[in-house]
């Protein structure tokens, strides 16, 4: 059910089963059908919020309760049977009917309790009063199921048990300590009890429940924690469970019989045996058990403690007070006019009431539903920039009520006073904005007739009255006003648009408007006048026009009961022929069921006003799109700045370090020739020792005689072992020495592949590979000639540094293919931007077209004449190419010639060697050397044979 209110309270269990009760938040209670799903009764009568519900056990009585009165209300009829009524001083804490009884129990803020007959309503009983010693202020009870025990607690840890058979406190309970205060109590039903429950369920202000036996005072079990506290709770009503509403907004279900076992037992055998050994009992610490979860805090309720008195008042006046319900005919607007001239205004309590009354509201909940359905109005909903109002709320009832205003009619929409004129009913009915709604709705259509005729001016003719009867009654004034340029719209339209709200305090403006809705609607324009003649003194000693603005938009130190009764004055006096009572319609209610038409404004304005606010909507929106575009399109010109230039920085970085890294390998190749340098010359100091030591060796062995030779040539084997380890060593550490040059090699190969691909020159790139390429060619040569000594470079080598260098190539085709790319859909997002940005500079574009065909058909001839010159310096660079392949190829023929040569000086060397030595097994042994020699002399020829090539 759709209620539009806040509930209050709810009641089931009536006797037709199918309907349950409601209290809303304006003070009503509905009955609803849960089959048909309509609306059964509306009843009202409460003027304050109904916290409490009590419904009898046999489902045709019920009670609601409110702070200042309790209501019982005959289900069947839906009518109200009595009226509890009490003094304003004592307030009510609870009334509701005993179980299985017609015995209702009310209890009041001061702590008495009294116990009436529900027929007769006769009083049957009161409670005496506590003890002094453990008075507490009573908030919350609980009754037993046969009605014979109530249990009190409230704003401390100590439980009252009342019997109310002997009608005296029997028992007073002192819970743990950790309770302060009791929020709510319940007896938990048992099946064998009869009724009489022992069991009482206590929720402390630490949202813990504690269920409690009465009779042992043992606490038997607990649920919920201090993490996850109870807000409220309900037992079924057999006892099996306990539903109870935690403060984190979840519903929690228990089962009693999982929590205790002492619930629903069955009574005893009457037989019993006796036994040797007694059965242990069971411990109150065994059968406790806690639900812990989480909790939220929520905000403490206001407690009222102070000591009252209460009186109990009954009414006899019941056939008056069942029509209470019906507002309008159940005040007399005579009377009502002579009690505000003797009082000067309403009561606060009943002003709401009275205006109803007087303004005959029809509530009509369907029609206003449809209004709101609508939404806010486009034209409110930009209203907190204009007015910023500091209450969410207060705003959001006031764009509501303004967006119903204008959905009900065009002109409201249109209506720039409106929020001033509305604000202050907003403000005063912000809780119900149905009443807000036809309140504002009703002083429109009565209170500011013809104000619309002349939209979107001010009402001149409403003006031009008001200015009559000034004329009429203070002629002084208007001509101070004539004499400094003073019109209407000056000093009464700032009065009229705001409804007096910015020069009235708040019970100033009540008091005021007590008077302007009991009377005709001309009471207003008169009031106008009146504010103007009671200012007269400040008003004439004016004479700038910001002080006449300044007066009339500020509160001034003007009684408003002087002004009311001014107004009286000149309702009496005014003739008729001025007076706006011939020119003004009298009250008239707004219709029931669907609201009235209202459309007495110049229809073509409001219409030209629409679509000239929509014109300029849609130019703001297109405004704010092509705003948004250019933003847009600077926002992308600056990243693209942002972007070059941090190119070009890494470009720069990227040259620096590839000068850097140029640097690195000239020295890497200098250290390089530096160590081959030391190489050589170690191996040349080897070899002379080696020569020193064989010439040591012949001459100690021509010297030695014949005896000694067995010796000596073992010596001579021992020699060259020694001889054979060190060339073992030397060859080892050339095989090192080739590691190095390997990893050498490969990190000069990788520095060489990264500056190579981020070389972004076609140009350059080409030189680059000239000058390796005649770098290569020079160390080939160094390394032919250097081969002559030892061979430290295999064919390998110049076989991956040129799969190297053609990757290296590959990759930097790539990225020279990637540049291209981006730089053609650089150019294509170019060539859209311009697009959408300076079409109208077509025509221009159309021209520089025809000039870039002119310039392009230029540049094509230059480029078919620089293709012409790129051939014959192709021609000549090939030309130079062959001159430089003879020169290499004539080289490498000196290089072999002199590579035989050497390799046959060896050869003739060692055979010399041969026929000098005297010993043919020295000369035997050294013979395997001299093949090994040749051997790698050979392979050495071989291997620059292979390079060659």
């Amino acid at each position: 059910q759709r209620t539009a209110q806040a509930c209050t309270a709810l009641a089931f269990n009536l006797r037709r089963k199918s309907e349950f009760l409601v209290a809303l938040a304006d003070y009503s209670i509905k009955c609803f059908d849960t089959v048909s799903k309509e609306l059964v009764s509306w009843m009202r009568g409460h003027e304050s919020s109904v916290f409490s519900i009590s419904v009898h056990a046999s489902g045709r009585y019920a009670i609601t309760t409110s702070s200042d009165t309790a209501q019982l209300w005959d289900l069947d009829t839906f009518q109200r049977k009595r009226k509890l009524n009490i003094r304003q001083s004592v307030g009510i804490q609870k009334v509701f009917f005993l179980p299985l009884s017609n015995t209702i129990l009310s209890c009041f803020k001061d702590n008495s309790i009294f116990a009436w007959e529900c027929d007769t309503l006769s009083c049957r009983y009161q409670l005496p009063a506590p003890p002094e010693s453990s008075s507490i202020l009573y908030k919350v009870f609980a009754v037993t199921r046969d009605g014979r025990i109530l249990a009190a607690g409230g704003k401390s840890n100590h439980l009252h048990l009342w019997c109310l058979d002997a009608k005296q406190l029997f028992r007073i309970i002192q819970m743990p300590t950790k309770v302060r205060a009791i929020r709510h109590l319940e007896f938990l039903p048992d099946s064998f009890d009869a009724g009489s429950n022992q069991v009482l369920g206590v929720l402390s202000q630490d949202g813990i429940m504690r269920f409690i036996n009465t009779q042992t005072c043992k606490l038997l079990f607990e649920i919920g924690s201090l993490d996850e506290g109870i807000s409220s709770s309900v037992i079924s009503p057999h006892g099996r469970y306990i539903a109870s509403i935690m403060e984190n907004g979840s519903l929690n279900i228990y089962s009693v019989q999982a929590l205790t076992q002492e619930i629903n037992k069955p009574p005893p055998p009457l037989v019993k045996v006796i036994e040797d050994v007694p059965k242990r009992k069971l411990n109150s610490g065994d059968l406790k058990m806690k639900v812990t979860t989480g909790r939220v805090q929520r905000p403490a309720k206001s407690r009222e403690n102070r000591m009252q008195t209460r009186v109990l008042k009954q009414d006899l006046a019941g056939s008056f007070e069942n029509k209470e319900n019906e507002l309008s005919d159940g005040l007399n607007k005579k009377r009502l006019q002579i009690l505000l001239k003797g009082y000067g205004e309403y009561p606060m309590k009943y002003r709401m009431f009275i205006w109803r009354s007087l303004l005959q509201l029809p509530e009509n909940h369907t029609a206003f539903s449809s209004l709101e359905d609508k939404g806010v109005h486009v034209a409110f909903l930009n209203l907190h920039k204009k007015y910023p109002i500091r209450s969410r709320k207060l705003l959001r009832v006031l764009q509501r009520t303004l967006s119903a205003l204008a959905h009900w009619s065009a002109i409201f929409s249109d209506t720039p006073y409106l929020p001033l004129l509305a604000f202050p009913f907003v403000k005063l009915f912000q809780n119900n904005q149905l009443i807000c709604f036809e309140v504002v709705a009703t002083l429109i259509i009565n209170w500011c007739q013809h104000w619309f005729e002349y939209f979107p001016n001010p009402p001149i003719n409403i003006l031009s009255m008001i200015e009559n009867v000034l004329a009429f009654h203070d002629r002084e004034l208007l001509q101070h006003y004539i004499a400094h340029d003073i019109t209407s719209q000056l000093y009464a339209w700032p009065l009229l648009e705001t409804i007096f709200s910015e020069v009235l305090t708040r019970e100033e403006w009540l008091k005021l408007f007590d008077n302007v809705f009991s009377n005709h609607p001309s009471f207003l324009l008169m009031t106008v006048v009146a504010y103007n003649i009671c200012s007269r003194a400040p008003l004439l000693n004016c004479s700038l026009k910001d002080d006449f603005e300044y007066f009339f938009h500020h509160r001034n130190n003007l009684d408003i009961s002087v002004v009311i009764r001014e107004v009286y004055r000149l309702m009496d006096t005014t003739p008729t022929e001025i007076h706006p009572n011939s020119m003004l319609h009298v009250f008239a209610a707004l219709t029931k069921g669907q609201y009235p038409v209202f459309n007495q404004y110049p229809k073509f304005i409001v219409d030209y006003q629409t679509q000239e606010r929509e014109r300029i909507r849609n130019d703001e929106l297109d405004y704010l799109r092509e705003r948004q575009m250019v933003e847009d399109m600077q926002a992308e010109v600056d990243q693209q700045r942002v972007e070059d230039e941090a190119w070009y920085q890494k470009q720069e970085l990227l040259r620096k370090a590839e000068e850097t890294r140029r640097e690195l390998l000239l020295q890497e190749e200098e250290k390089m020739m530096q160590q081959r340098q030391r190489l050589a010359s170690v191996k040349r100091e080897l070899k002379v020792k080696e020569m020193h030591l064989q010439d040591a060796t012949r001459r100690r062995f021509l010297k030695m005689q014949q005896d000694q030779r067995e010796m000596e040539l073992r010596r001579l084997d021992d020699e060259i072992e020694r001889k054979v380890h060190m060339r073992d060593q030397e060859i080892a550490t050339t095989a090192k020495d080739l590691e190095m040059r390997h990893l050498e090699l490969e990190s000069q190969k990788r520095l060489y592949e990264k500056n190579l691909t981020r070389n972004q020159e076609a140009v350059a790139k080409e030189m680059r590979e000239d000058a390796d390429a005649f770098r290569r060619k020079v160390d080939l040569e160094e390394h032919m000639f250097h081969k002559l000594i030892e061979t430290d470079q295999t064919q390998n080598q110049k076989t991956q540094k040129l799969i190297e260098e053609n990757l290296a190539e590959a990759e930097q085709a790539c990225l020279n293919a990637d540049w291209r790319i981006e730089a053609l859909r650089k150019q294509r997002c170019d060539d859209l931007q311009r697009q959408e940005c300076y079409r109208e500079v077509a025509r221009l574009l159309r021209e520089n077209r025809r000039t870039e065909t002119e310039v392009v058909d230029a540049m094509m001839g230059e480029e078919a004449r620089k293709w012409e010159e790129a051939k014959e310096k192709d021609f000549h660079l090939k030309s130079e190419k062959k001159a430089s392949a003879l020169a290499d190829a004539s080289r490498k023929c000196f290089l072999q010639k002199e590579t035989n040569d050497a390799l046959e000086h060896a050869g003739h060397a060692h055979r010399k060697a041969a026929s000098r030595d005297q010993n043919g097994q020295v000369a035997s042994s050294c013979l395997p050397r001299t093949s090994q020699l040749n051997d790698i002399l050979e392979m050495d020829s071989s291997t620059c044979n292979s390079s060659v090539y």
